[in-house]
């Protein structure tokens, strides 16, 4: 069983994808694994931007191809 990272704490990730279902189902597969804590997601470049500045995740899995 995978453990929590040595930092002691989950790596936090943005999601920024415009397809909402793809998004939602990334977050879910995610979410299973305890290293990881998604903390928001995006439905565009600029929301993605704002949640970054806010939210100071550690990794953002962004769509390359969205508004």
């Amino acid at each position: 069983m995978p453990s929590v990272p040595r930092s002691g704490r989950a790596v936090r990730v943005i999601i920024a994808d415009d397809q909402r279902l793809f998004a939602e189902s990334l977050m879910t597969v995610l979410s299973e694994d305890e290293r990881v804590e998604v903390v928001g997601i995006a439905a565009n470049g600029e929301e993605a931007v704002k949640l970054v500045s806010e939210l100071e995740p550690d990794v953002v899995l962004m769509d390359l191809k969205m508004p």
